[in-house]
């Protein structure tokens, strides 16, 4: 039989704190996987992309995912797809997941997380936090950011006005009218957007401060200007699709431009952030291992509660 596991059924069982540290537990084992993780995407003859995200995997697990994506940016939501969970045994089809629900929490939270690891340390919790883009991805960041660390003030900008205020209201934000007006005022920034051109150049930016980028995830779209990237310490989640879909080849810079990988810096390998004054940024594009980490929570907690609906597809 196979699980299926719906927005709802996932919101109801998916707790920030344990996908944190399944997050943070996976960045640092990741590697140890023989078989690299892949990212397929393509152009449609339709206004949106297809992607797929194979395999997905992590040393422990005896089961791997699979991740089919349709990314349409005028559509509402932009994202649908569907995750496949199977088992390792013999392939069998545990689960089905939405797609949009799995990706915009693993996709907030690695953010969320990499964002608290390499911004300055802020016990007092001073600092302003400014997020661009008032999307899914930035409602889980915000969410998890929250159970890492305090912010004194949330300021607000997106291209769609009420969004923005909607999103203000919810998280008791400011709204801002543009994106430098966001990181005029934040010490972090948080970035999820469609855009294709830079929204930040190095000058817009604050000395000390911390930009997280999730908007450059496939080839065209860029968030932050080559000299913003090439200023401080840059750190990604994977070089090689950095530099081949993700923000580095936006700015038309290669993989070494990177100074680390956020898993190198949570073993202890890079040292990270050496200093309250330097600029840092986290330019991740996702990586599938994300998907199962996230997804083998919630079939193993719907399996003990009996949360969703079963299916026999082979009947």
């Amino acid at each position: 039989m196979t699980r299926l596991l719906t927005h709802s059924d996932l919101t109801a069982l998916l707790d920030p704190v344990a996908c944190l540290a399944a997050l943070a537990d996976g960045f640092r084992v990741a590697d140890e996987v023989p078989v690299a993780g892949q990212r397929v995407r393509t152009d449609l003859p339709f206004p949106g992309t297809a992607t797929a995200l194979i395999p997905g995997l992590l040393p422990g697990v005896a089961a791997y995912t699979v991740k089919v994506n349709a990314k349409f940016p005028g559509a509402r939501p932009a994202l649908r797809g569907v995750i496949c969970l199977h088992g390792g045994a013999d392939g069998e089809l545990l689960a089905l997941l939405d797609s949009a629900t799995v990706t915009a929490w693993r996709t907030g939270l690695a953010a969320a997380l990499g964002t608290h690891v390499l911004a300055a340390p802020d016990p007092a919790g001073t600092a302003v936090l400014g997020v661009i883009g008032a999307g899914a991805q930035a409602e889980l960041m915000v969410r998890g950011l929250r159970t890492l660390r305090r912010y004194s003030a949330l300021a607000v900008y997106d291209t769609d006005a009420g969004r923005a205020a909607d999103f203000a209201a919810r998280h008791k934000g400011e709204v801002s009218t543009s994106a430098a007006e966001v990181a005029a005022r934040a010490d972090v920034v948080l970035l999820a957007t469609w855009s294709r051109t830079p929204l930040l150049a190095l000058a817009d930016t604050r000395p000390g401060g911390h930009l997280t980028t999730l908007g450059a995830d496939e080839p065209g779209k860029q968030e932050l200007a080559a000299d913003l990237l090439d200023a401080g310490l840059l750190v990604v989640d994977d070089r090689e699709l950095a530099a081949s879909m993700g923000a580095l080849a936006a700015a038309g810079l290669p993989a070494s431009a990177a100074d680390a990988t956020l898993g190198e810096v949570l073993r202890g390998e890079h040292p990270g952030r050496t200093g309250a004054a330097a600029l840092s940024v986290y330019a991740p594009v996702g990586l599938p291992w994300q998907d199962l980490a996230l997804s083998w929570l919630a079939f193993r907690e719907a399996e003990r509660r009996g949360v969703g609906a079963e299916a026999d597809l082979l009947g």
